[in-house]
């Protein structure tokens, strides 16, 4: 379906920021298998139901970010493949992705990812190479933006400090992420850059892993020595926030859905608890719009793709209410005053495949 701009009221602009989020990191090219006939294992072949194709990586927390209404700025490298091309085209054209700080290389090929749904969670196979610039010398020149969405530990150049510490140094509000330790260490220097941020997101393993504790809230409370705001998402448990500043200790629940594909689940959290704060909403309605958003994500297949809009949300509550689920509706009624008053439009979903447009001379 063709994607509708996304309408929504627009967040007030600070110190003549040109940007609400900015935001940097690898574009990968996904194909989303969901619906399988079986497990896949050596010597078989599984056939599967469902298959899309979408931008993903850091263009997950793009399109989540430009989908609820942020002006959104993403650094990347993208390819000059038909997978480049045609994810630039998607992200600047279809989702209103500010492009101007991204670059196009001859010769290098996009990064692709496979990502196989099952059981409620999925298993990605990726092949790609280095990037042949930093994220720190695209944004070399500083950036103009209220918020910056950063992972910490991610790779950065040797010869600078990271970008998002130069833009924090500048009053940019840094809300970081985490990624998975893959070797075992889960070294706690990874952590030593929250004194710069605004607000930290892990998930409940990597908060217990990096802090040493036994539980979720533990690992909360633990962040929160060193963070103004510590969120540590638990998946169907839902999420627990901690404002370091007032002791608050908020959990809420998460939504009811049927679960189809959760790549760029974490991602719609983390776009949406942004909105939530440059809105100054309390703590506990962050959390709770942010567990909506992506309970929606899950329900789509396709990672960025499946990033909720506006109409996304106003249906959801609308069916809410005709369900006559009087928890649910008590608990989003917030929803009433935050929603557009028109209608926004349908947006995009992931597809099985692509085709290539004309204005691609030579492919």
């Amino acid at each position: 379906m063709a994607s509708a701009h996304h309408d929504t009221p627009p967040t007030d602009s600070v110190d003549g920021a040109r940007f609400d989020v900015v935001l940097a990191g690898s574009v990968f090219f996904d194909i989303v298998f969901t619906d399988l006939h079986g497990s896949p294992s050596a010597g078989t072949e599984v056939w599967a139901e469902g298959m899309g194709s979408t931008p993903g990586g850091i263009a997950n927390l793009a399109v989540a970010a430009s989908r609820l209404g942020l002006t959104t700025s993403l650094a990347s490298v993208f390819g000059d493949d038909v997978y480049g091309r045609w994810c630039w085209e998607l992200l600047e054209e279809h989702e209103g992705i500010d492009l101007s700080r991204s670059r196009r290389f001859e010769n290098w090929h996009t990064a692709v990812t496979v990502s196989v749904a099952q059981d409620g969670d999925r298993s990605m196979v990726t092949h790609g190479h280095p990037s042949p610039i930093s994220s720190d010398a695209l944004l070399s020149d500083g950036v103009s933006s209220r918020t910056a969405l950063a992972e910490l530990g991610a790779m950065t150049s040797l010869e600078q400090e990271p970008w998002w510490l130069r833009a924090a140094a500048h009053g940019t509000r840094i809300f970081a992420d985490v990624g998975w330790d893959d070797t075992g260490v889960w070294d706690r220097a990874v952590l030593e850059p929250l004194s710069s941020c605004y607000a930290f997101m892990p998930n409940e393993r990597e908060a217990v892993e990096y802090t040493r504790t036994s539980s979720p809230l533990a690992a909360a409370r633990a962040l929160a020595e060193h963070v103004p705001i510590v969120v540590v998402t638990c998946g169907k448990d839902g999420a627990i926030g901690i404002d370091s500043a007032t002791g608050q200790e908020v959990r809420v629940p998460a939504v009811p859905v049927r679960a189809l594909d959760a790549t760029g689940a974490g991602d719609v959290f983390g776009a949406s608890f942004v909105l939530g704060s440059l809105r100054d909403w309390p703590l506990e309605r962050r959390l709770q719009f942010s567990a909506l958003c992506s309970a929606l994500a899950v329900q789509q297949f396709g990672g960025s793709l499946a990033a909720p809009g506006w109409g996304d949300i106003a249906d959801w509550w609308d069916a809410t209410r005709a369900s006559g689920d009087a928890e649910l509706t008590e608990r989003y009624g917030f929803l009433q005053d935050v929603l557009p008053s028109e209608r926004p439009g349908a947006v995009r979903r992931a597809e099985a495949t692509f085709r290539l447009v004309d204005h691609f001379p030579g492919v």
